[in-house]
């Protein structure tokens, strides 16, 4: 098995925890970039950190480079005024 044949086994592996683990985080996309590339929204900083730990895990070795964007959820604080 070659090291592109195993760094893509590896992605699929990430892509499978990240849909079936307790986090079913299904917003974030994995491509492989000169290293892999996390990049999507997710719903919280704990969410994002646990996909980094899972990353981290399953693609120890290789070059992670992220761009996660933890959506905001916070109420609003003044009133919207429509034209």
């Amino acid at each position: 098995m070659s090291g592109a044949d195993t760094a893509e086994y590896r992605i699929a592996r990430l892509r499978d925890r990240l849909a079936s683990e307790d986090i079913a985080e299904l917003g974030v996309r994995i491509e492989e970039r000169g290293g892999v590339a996390l990049y999507g929204t997710v719903s919280g900083a704990a969410c994002r950190g646990e996909v980094l730990r899972i990353a981290r895990e399953e693609l120890a070795g290789l070059a992670l480079h992220e761009d996660l964007v933890v959506a905001g959820s916070d109420a609003p604080t003044r009133q919207e005024e429509l034209s």
